[in-house]
């Protein structure tokens, strides 16, 4: 293997590296492009030969990253779900394509890439009133090491760049949930409301917002024996529409009810066969458990909307729809419940998901430990004294 440098005008060079065509044995030559001194030249084209030695070495792409994100884009798109596709679309072609779009592929450095990703923290709004949040510059970060391991594989690059990169340090905000008092307030707050199903169902039962809008009642039992609901679909809405899938966990689950919750949903299904036989319909098992008047699914956007319009009514701490789900796990280990416990009823895919997120519940479980196996010990030494 052979190279050499042409200087093209000052500061600039031209790397030459003399090749062999495997199949033919036919001599050819690949061009690389590169600013700096004679020195760094000449390092740049010994490091170009010793890939080409190593066998790791990729012929020059004028590919953009816009380019190959595009094609990173529809290559993955069977592989993960609508939503989760339209978010990195989103980071990809709103975040990452302004910024580090027109760069060759074969280019790109780390230095570039934290560049852009220091640019994003500052001045990447697009409404131009400052920069995007930590959490978002560090997904878009985690995006682009994805799509640049797929550029490894596909024999486009050497290395992935954007590994060495930083990402943006993101504090953990206090998790927000209501207590007991402010539970119950709440919850008299939705009685006789379209809100009192869905509030109920993640507030006394944890479920995710997109599990809720997808219940159908085949879904629920409420017999003496069994009393409970299985966790099967959720509800995803894109701007394509509400699709239904597997929940979050990638399993389903059973929930059992408390009995409140069973009664209260007894009375709905009674209420609801009620109105749609108004209407001309009957309720069966398809039926949704939250749905409008026609009996038609409400789309999980529709749940947040409502419960905003809820919490501008009533004197509670304003907090996300999905925190009522926080505020039903933060209760369940205040209470004492095993975390493996709730974190089954949460559907989280591991115990250490649960321990994680709710980590700040943990102290007080601690103390109540501590004193029970300081009791223990302490009867147990006092049982000997007295047979000694």
């Amino acid at each position: 293997m052979k190279g050499h440098i042409r200087e093209r005008s000052p500061g600039r060079w031209a790397i030459v590296l003399d090749l062999r065509d495997p199949e033919t044995g036919k001599r050819r030559r690949k061009w690389h492009s590169f600013a700096g001194t004679k020195r760094q030249a000449q390092v740049e084209c010994a490091r170009l030969i010793a890939e080409l030695k190593g066998g790791v070495y990729i012929e020059p792409d004028r590919t953009t990253v816009t380019a190959f994100l595009d094609r990173w884009l529809e290559h993955v798109k069977a592989s993960v779900s609508r939503k989760t596709h339209e978010r990195y679309s989103e980071l990809c072609k709103k975040g990452l394509a302004p910024l580090l779009g027109d760069v060759t592929l074969s280019k790109l450095k780390t230095e570039r890439i934290d560049a852009a990703l220091s640019k994003a923290l500052l001045t990447g709004r697009h409404d131009g009133k400052g920069g995007l949040s930590a959490t978002t510059v560090r997904h878009m970060r985690r995006v682009l090491v994805m799509a640049l391991n797929q550029a490894l594989t596909w024999d486009l690059l050497a290395k992935n760049p954007a590994l060495a990169s930083k990402a943006p340090k993101v504090e953990r905000k206090p998790m927000l949930a209501y207590d007991a008092a402010q539970t119950a307030t709440l919850l008299r707050a939705v009685e006789e409301t379209r809100l009192h199903v869905p509030v109920l169902l993640a507030v006394m039962c944890g479920l995710r917002r997109g599990e809720i809008a997808a219940l159908r009642w085949k879904h629920a039992e409420l017999g003496d024996n069994m009393r409970c609901l299985h966790i099967a679909q959720s509800a995803e809405q894109t701007a394509e529409g509400v699709h239904y899938k597997t929940p979050k966990s990638g399993k389903g689950r059973v929930v059992d009810l408390p009995p409140s919750v069973v009664s209260a949903l007894k009375v709905h299904r009674a209420k609801q066969a009620e109105q749609l036989l108004a209407l001309g319909i009957r309720l069966d098992d398809e039926t949704f458990l939250v749905a409008d008047e026609a009996g038609a699914p409400l789309k999980p956007r529709m749940l947040t909307d409502g419960w905003l319009r809820l919490l501008e009514k009533i004197d509670l701490p304003r907090i996300r729809f999905h925190d009522l789900r926080h505020t039903h796990a933060t209760q369940l280990l205040a209470a004492g419940v095993h975390p493996k416990i709730a974190s089954e009823r949460l559907g989280h895919s591991t115990i250490g998901i649960t321990l994680d997120l709710y980590s700040h519940v943990m102290p007080g479980m601690q103390a109540d430990a501590a004193a029970q196996i300081d009791a223990m010990i302490a009867g147990a030494v006092a049982k000997g004294e007295r047979k000694g």
